[in-house]
């Protein structure tokens, strides 16, 4: 008899393969002598949209809202029915004994497993393997630990409720808005008061009024020093400022204190995905779906970094002995960085990052045990994954030592202050080859009680300024302090408000459309503030651990439900369109809508029931025109295909010409057709026999 064992993806599945010893490939499994391992494609299963309930929901009515099923049901999704049909047809195997679920360990992957549990009505024992690393020694010591699926029944159910919670409000929020004002207008838990933050935002620097400040600053020499009062260097009186100049012009300045400090800042910790993302967005302005794309190839495909959607910034105990192995893996990529932790006997320095408390669905990204080629990488792969192994190189660094020197003078009975910064060790920071702290060390000479004569004064006129507009990294911090979304969501969240047009994207800065600015007013004033989701995710939580009540809980966000939706029908706010167009659709007479598209403008019927729509700009295609290098726009003459670009108005004719396959593309090809997932290796041989004849 055989144990079935459930992996959230092909990858993982792999790895437990490897370990477990199961070596016999096959469509939809990997068997071996004790176990038969299979995967879902993250969720197989989701929850019944109102068509499936009833066919009257396919078209939307106000008067058919809220839809409150009285029990929520299951479908497979068709994107991934196979895989499931053949989950299906493994759990009906007679040798099978029990189950295992071995999906992440947390909320979602609890409700991955359980949702494919249910549809395939197992009714064999099931057990939970729990683990927060992939290593092959947490596998092994995990399968020796397996618990009772019981235990984390109360976990499922958390999950359970928020799905149902998101599907009941989400939903008939989004149908009520959008038939009441005749137009797509989304709504949800996580969506709105995240657009909710953006706005407010936007109010605070449309009311901003700039105001006028001056400084004032010394020089004795070759020293120089600035007014302040308190902290405050700020003066909003500009006679004032100019009493100052005059009352300290050609006068003695008194050293009256020397505050001298040695501090150390300590290495940073490893990159959760929202830390990365929001590094990632500052220093090269990916946004960040860019960054868990580039990330997921990175773990998947090139299996470098460790498990991305991840949202601690701690290691398990049980990797500490792996880090050695980490190092030769990163050693031909970044000899210089780690032949001074090898000669050191792979001390990790930051012993803080060991945290098993700390770690709750997986550990922090860092390199794997898989050598690395930089060759293989794509330039922006090259960037996410030169951010991730600094950030753990970093841990076996020494700490960043320095010392500030603060001198304050007095002159006229005024207060000035000079600083400067001394590097005494360099410590982590050597890995990024960029010092900030500049030693000018003019200071240090200085003695408490020395006079000094002021042979110069300067008043500088400054304005106030309005706060910026959120760039995605601000927005992402902003998500998790409130809570709202997970790492492995919010970068979809950003990208529904763009795709939806209630925020825009300009020069890395999010701002809200005037669509976006109509919605926020429609919307109920409880749905917009990120204080409902913080309470949700405390219901939840506490649910989790056992101690809430799952069906009170649901019987709340119904009764929600039916009151946010009836706010809705009872409104008598206005919306109006802003992107209606003059011109008329061709089928049914509408006015047609202008949308942005990701290759260019386009025109939509208005009408929702009629689906006319037409690109208003040419599509721009991946050709870049060689004077200028932006993308040309591919249009269909007489003559066939041709490019065109706007700015020159230079002309290529389109051509099929033969792209000649790089080495690495040659690598990647091999890789993806080699017997890794279980097919037969006909395909790899045809390629390697084809490249070698090329040769």
């Amino acid at each position: 008899m055989k144990s079935l064992v459930l992996a959230e993806k092909p990858s993982v599945a792999r790895d437990l393969a490897r370990v477990l010893g199961c070596t016999e490939k096959k469509k939809h499994s990997i068997e071996g002598p004790q176990f038969i391992i299979t995967w879902a494609l993250g969720h197989l299963i989701e929850l019944k949209m109102p068509e499936d309930y009833d066919q009257r929901y396919k078209t939307w009515k106000l008067e058919d809202l809220p839809i409150i099923p009285e029990k929520m049901d299951l479908k497979v999704i068709r994107q991934t029915f196979p895989q499931f049909k053949g989950i299906e047809q493994l759990a009906k195997k007679k040798d099978i004994k029990d189950l295992i679920i071995a999906t992440d360990a947390g909320r979602e992957g609890e409700l991955v497993a359980r949702w494919i549990i249910k549809k395939v009505r197992w009714k064999k024992p099931v057990k939970r393997l729990w683990i927060s690393s992939y290593t092959d020694r947490a596998i092994k010591e995990g399968f020796r630990q397996l618990k009772p699926a019981k235990q984390y029944d109360a976990l499922y159910a958390s999950a359970v409720c928020r799905a149902e919670a998101d599907w009941l409000i989400g939903l008939n929020v989004t149908r009520a808005l959008t038939t009441k004002f005749d137009d797509p207008l989304s709504a949800g838990r996580v969506q709105t008061p995240t657009l909710g933050m953006i706005i407010k935002q936007e109010k605070e620097i449309q009311s901003f009024i700039p105001k006028e400040y001056w400084t004032v600053r010394i020089q004795a020499g070759n020293l120089e020093a600035e007014w302040e009062n308190r902290g405050e260097k700020r003066i909003f009186s500009k006679v004032k400022a100019n009493d100052m100049i005059g009352k300290v012009r050609n006068k003695e300045a008194v050293v009256k204190a020397i505050d001298r400090k040695e501090k150390s800042e300590q290495q940073p910790l490893p990159y959760d995905l929202t830390e990365l993302q929001r590094d990632a967005n500052r220093r090269f302005g990916f946004s960040a779906k860019k960054t868990s794309n580039v990330l997921q190839g990175l773990y998947e495909n090139h299996k470098i970094v460790t498990y991305p959607r991840t949202d601690s910034r701690y290691l398990t105990n049980d990797l500490a002995s792996t880090m050695g192995d980490r190092l030769e893996a990163l050693r031909p990529a970044y000899k210089d960085d780690v032949q001074p932790v090898l000669k050191q006997k792979v001390k990790v320095l930051a012993s803080r990052v060991f945290n098993n408390q700390k770690v709750t669905d997986h550990h922090a990204i860092i390199p794997t045990e898989q050598p690395v080629r930089l060759g293989d990488l794509s330039q922006d792969e090259r960037k996410l994954f030169d951010l991730i192994a600094k950030r753990f190189l970093a841990l076996f660094y020494p700490a960043h030592k320095y010392e500030t020197l603060r001198v304050t003078f007095e002159a006229a009975g005024e207060t000035f202050l000079a600083k400067e910064t001394t590097v005494m060790e360099d410590g982590f920071k050597v890995l990024t080859r960029q010092q900030n702290e500049k030693n000018f060390k003019t200071l240090r000479h200085l003695k408490q009680g020395q006079t000094l004569t002021i042979t110069n004064s300067r008043l500088q006129e400054h304005l106030t300024e309005a706060p910026p507009r959120f760039t995605e990294s601000d927005l992402l911090a902003r998500m998790e302090k409130y809570g709202l979304g997970t790492p492995a969501t919010r970068a979809d969240i950003i990208e529904k408000l763009l795709s939806s047009q209630v925020i825009d994207r300009t020069n890395n800065r999010l701002f809200p459309t005037p669509k976006g600015k109509q919605l926020i007013e429609l919307v109920n004033d409880e749905l917009k503030s990120p204080e409902l989701t913080a309470k949700w995710e405390a219901e939840l939580e506490t649910i989790a651990r056992q101690k809430g009540n799952p069906e009170q809980f649901l019987q709340n966000i119904r009764k929600q439900t039916k009151r946010l939706v009836n706010e809705v029908k009872q409104s008598d706010k206005s919306y109006k369109a802003h992107n209606i167009t003059g011109t008329k659709c061709p089928e049914c007479s509408s006015l047609m809508k202008e949308i942005k598209g990701k290759d260019g403008r386009i025109l939509v019927c208005s009408n929702r029931e009629c689906n006319f729509r037409k690109r208003k700009d040419p599509k721009l295609s991946n050709r870049r025109c060689p004077q200028c290098h932006k993308k040309m726009e591919i249009h269909n003459g007489k003559a066939g295909m041709y490019f065109q670009c706007r700015s020159c108005n230079l002309v290529e004719k389109a051509e099929n010409r033969k792209k000649k396959v790089t080495k690495r593309e040659e690598r990647q090809l091999l890789k993806k057709y080699s017997n890794d997932d279980g097919f037969g290796n006909s395909m790899a041989d045809a390629l390697k026999a084809a490249l070698k004849d090329k040769k």
